[in-house]
């Protein structure tokens, strides 16, 4: 099973900003190239931080309204200071955290979900930036067809990585949604089955309907008892 790769998905026109890249530019090319954020580069092109449309949105959010309806807000001092920002330096989020083309979809997606952020500028070697890959891009994995989801389950984790002949398991899939139906010949198959089927790019569940022939799972102790085997998570 080889998950997608983020040099798969990743986009590599990027629009790049400097530290000293005023407000209205970002502002305008955010609007004239549709997106949500910039990386902010230094002279060598490595990425020092990202300023998104949240970060423009701060100055705006901080203006006082002129009717005196609306509450004043009292922020923390690192907000204040990006409120009152004009250029990317002061209004990028710093450092910026980034990933390497050869990471899946996986690895990306990890990384995303522990900052909490929304895109990731991909650099080389040299920590140059060669691509951005976001939240959008990794969602294109589930709209892989389910032909190729169903042969790579099929092909991949049922023969030729578990050994199970090709017509003992019917591989069943519709709008990412995989169902198993068959015979294996051990049990202990079943979850690991199941398991590898849903580390597959593209699938959304997966529902087996899987009999065995033998069940390797009760071992039995010197004493004659039986034990049961937990399989590890």
């Amino acid at each position: 099973m080889q998950h997608r790769m983020v040099s798969d998905l990743m986009t590599t026109s990027v629009v790049r900003v400097r530290k000293n890249t005023g407000f209205k530019e970002i502002a305008k090319l955010l609007a004239e190239y549709d997106i949500t954020a910039v990386p902010v580069v230094d002279d060598d092109d490595r990425p020092v931080g990202v300023v998104s449309e949240a970060d423009l949105l701060r100055k705006e959010a901080g203006q006082l309204d002129p009717a005196g309806l609306l509450p004043v807000l009292h922020s923390r001092p690192v907000d204040r200071a990006k409120r009152e920002a004009t250029t990317a330096e002061g209004l990028m989020n710093s450092p910026a955290i980034t990933a390497r083309p050869q990471w899946t979809v996986v690895e990306a997606a990890q990384v995303m979900e522990r900052y909490h952020i929304k895109r990731l500028p991909v650099v080389d070697e040299a920590d140059r930036l060669i691509g951005l890959i976001s939240r959008a891009d990794l969602l294109r994995v589930f709209l892989r067809g389910d032909s190729a989801i169903r042969e790579e389950i099929s092909g991949n984790i049922l023969v030729r990585t578990l050994g199970i002949a090709p017509d003992s398991v019917i591989v069943r899939v519709v709008d990412g949604r995989v169902s198993l139906k068959g015979t294996v010949e051990r049990k202990s198959l079943i979850p690991v089955a199941v398991r590898l089927c849903q580390g597959v790019d593209g699938v959304v569940d997966v529902t087996e309907q899987l009999s065995h022939r033998t069940d390797d799972t009760a071992e039995t102790l010197d004493t004659g008892s039986p034990r049961r085997a937990q399989l590890a998570p």
